[in-house]
């Protein structure tokens, strides 16, 4: 990176960092550090009278410092959080040299430089629990100045709040905004409780490929790749089910995976193409056990969360204790728009979808008409957990036919907040069965439907071999977590989402144009660095402005370059 591109903050930490290396310091040290204490057991359980916490051993970055004389403050954060530092000067250079604290601490060091201290907790005469250190060490130098978040008479000053920059740099975002990270605490914890639940009952825990010769399981269009050595496209799975159901013909009874699946679809503030999701299959159950068996387990990770069933969403409060309310589809669209739309042809279909202003297209088939219809006039409705049941056959082509009603089949989608939170079916198992749907699936692909499903061979093979009677679940973590952080935007719960490419910096003329002038190539580094990308901005300042300034650069970075006369400057400019 040249000097044309640093920031003067970026500058003056790099000279810093010179100079450590210049007295013997490493500013990326390789030995180990043994932390034994975390800023938050100081905080919690240091008491005075006992004594305790006397040989300290704490390593994080510098978040804020008051220098004074021979006794200075900072703040130490770990990631468990921070706590005051009392560094004394005599303390760290007991002997003659007092390198360490009069140049090291109190001129190389910066907010956000990561060091090592050993020492004993305290209290200060403002009560303030602190460590006394004994000793200091560098252990990485930060090179880009933190946001600077300031704090006065309860708000906030410059926060790191942006959430262009804080998806780009989570990195950053973690540093400087604490509460990030107990999203992401609580999402795993979620994970974990869930995770705990279905070991509780004896179901494995698997993994299935992320590459797919037939990318199936779900209604979506897939990410395409290829394969150099086999020669073939290959796709990114977009569900994980068919490889589960495998599993459980050849004998496993409950088997599940927390897995990452990939849709080539929209982004918006509730979906990602990269996202993870949980699917489970237990053999000899159906959809009604599904039901009681997903209610329990979102009621303990609320429970786990946050020791009541009453979650805070936006303005609303979600209550997740069980039972939850169970209506099927076609009471949801009659109760919502006024139609019955149960018999109804595609024609008739496609004719209601008219008359409530839905637009569709010529690709769409019944199940398609039916999802538009539900998703535009009633799936907001729903902000408490329900269950929407009993889907029609069109929609569900991997599902077992109800067992009483001709057309649905034995299907559920879990509703909170307006939204889809898990899917679940009484599993088709019947081979024969399976591959009409599939065929079905195929005209519409031909009709122009880029989601529909691909036929597997290898799937109707394994189910040819017989599948027990199983009932299968899904439930995208992603949404889960964002209902239960109390987080509206999916971004907010990712550590990395998808992001358009960054913007590109304004154009600037190319070093050659200010050589052009009669100017060096190191002072066209350090021009460029001052702000002028464009020679015609750097010709709509005065001569002696310039001079001056080019002057001033020169010694307060300590860049060593010879200065340019003040004639050589006025030519430049002519």
């Amino acid at each position: 990176m040249s000097i044309a591109e640093l920031s003067e903050q970026e500058l003056i930490r790099r000279n810093s960092m010179q100079k450590l290396v210049d007295m013997g310091i490493d500013p990326y040290p390789a030995a180990e550090f043994p932390v034994n204490t975390k800023a938050i057991e100081i905080q919690e359980q240091f008491e005075p009278e006992k004594n305790n916490f006397q040989d300290v051993v704490m390593a994080g970055r510098i978040m804020g410092r008051r220098i004074m004389g021979k006794a200075s403050f900072a703040e130490l954060q770990d990631e468990s959080g921070r706590v005051q530092l009392y560094i004394n000067r005599d303390e760290i250079c007991p002997g003659e040299d007092k390198t360490l604290y009069n140049e090291v601490f109190k001129k190389l060091l910066d907010i956000g430089d990561i060091v090592g201290v050993k020492g004993y907790a305290f209290t200060t005469q403002m009560g303030e629990k602190s460590i006394h250190v004994r000793e200091l060490t560098i252990l990485s130098k930060s090179l880009r100045p933190l946001p600077v978040v300031k704090e006065k008479d309860g708000q906030v000053y410059d926060a790191f709040s942006d959430p262009e920059q804080r998806y780009r740099q989570r990195y950053v975002d973690l540093i400087v905004n604490p509460q990030v990270k107990d999203t992401f605490l609580k999402r795993t914890k979620i994970i974990n409780t869930m995770r705990q639940f279905f070991n509780e009952q004896g179901y494995l825990e698997v993994e299935t490929p992320i590459l797919q010769s037939i990318p199936g399981g779900a209604a979506a269009r897939p990410f395409i790749t290829h394969h150099n050595a086999l020669n073939i496209p290959l796709y990114l799975r977009i569900a994980n089910e068919l490889y589960l159901k495998r599993l459980i013909v050849g004998g496993f009874e409950g088997v599940y995976e927390f897995a990452k699946d990939f849709r080539n679809e929209g982004m918006d503030r509730t979906h990602n193409p990269e996202f993870t999701v949980m699917e489970i299959y237990v053999a000899y159950k159906d959809y009604k056990w599904m039901m009681n068996f997903t209610e329990e387990m979102i009621e303990r990770v609320a429970l786990a969360l946050h020791g009541t069933t009453e979650v805070q969403l936006g303005d609303k409060i979600i209550n997740y204790k069980r039972p939850f309310r169970r209506v099927t589809m076609y009471d949801a669209i009659k109760e919502h728009t006024g139609y019955d739309i149960a018999g109804k042809s595609e024609e008739e279909l496609r004719d209601i979808c008219d008359k409530l202003g839905i637009e569709t297209d010529p690709s769409m088939g019944k199940g398609k008409l039916i999802d538009e219809i539900f998703g535009e006039k009633c799936e907001h409705h729903y902000i408490q957990p329900t269950f929407i049941i009993d889907y029609p056959v069109e929609m569900s082509p991997l599902t077992k036919k109800h067992r009483s009603v001709p057309g649905l089949t034995e299907r559920f989608e879990l509703m909170v907040n307006g939204k889809e939170l898990a899917n679940a079916y009484s599993e088709l198992n019947d081979p024969i069965d399976q591959r009409e749907r599939f065929e079905e699936q195929l005209r519409l692909s031909e009709k122009g439907d880029d989601e529909a499903m691909f036929i597997d061979q290898d799937f109707l093979r394994a189910l040819e071999y017989g599948m027990p009677p199983t009932s299968g679940m899904g439930i995208g973590i992603d949404r889960l977590t964002m209902f239960m952080t109390n987080n509206l935007s999916i971004q907010d719960v990712l550590f990395f989402p998808q992001m358009k490419p960054e913007k590109k910096a304004d154009v600037v003329d190319g070093d050659e144009k200010f050589m052009e002038l009669g100017m060096s190539a190191e002072w066209v580094e350090v021009v460029k660095k001052m702000g002028f990308k464009k020679v015609k901005d750097l010709k709509e300042v005065k001569p002696a402005k310039l001079f001056n300034d080019l002057c001033g650069f020169n010694k307060k970075n300590k860049l060593g370059l010879n200065n340019p006369t003040a004639e050589e400057v006025n030519s430049w400019l002519a």
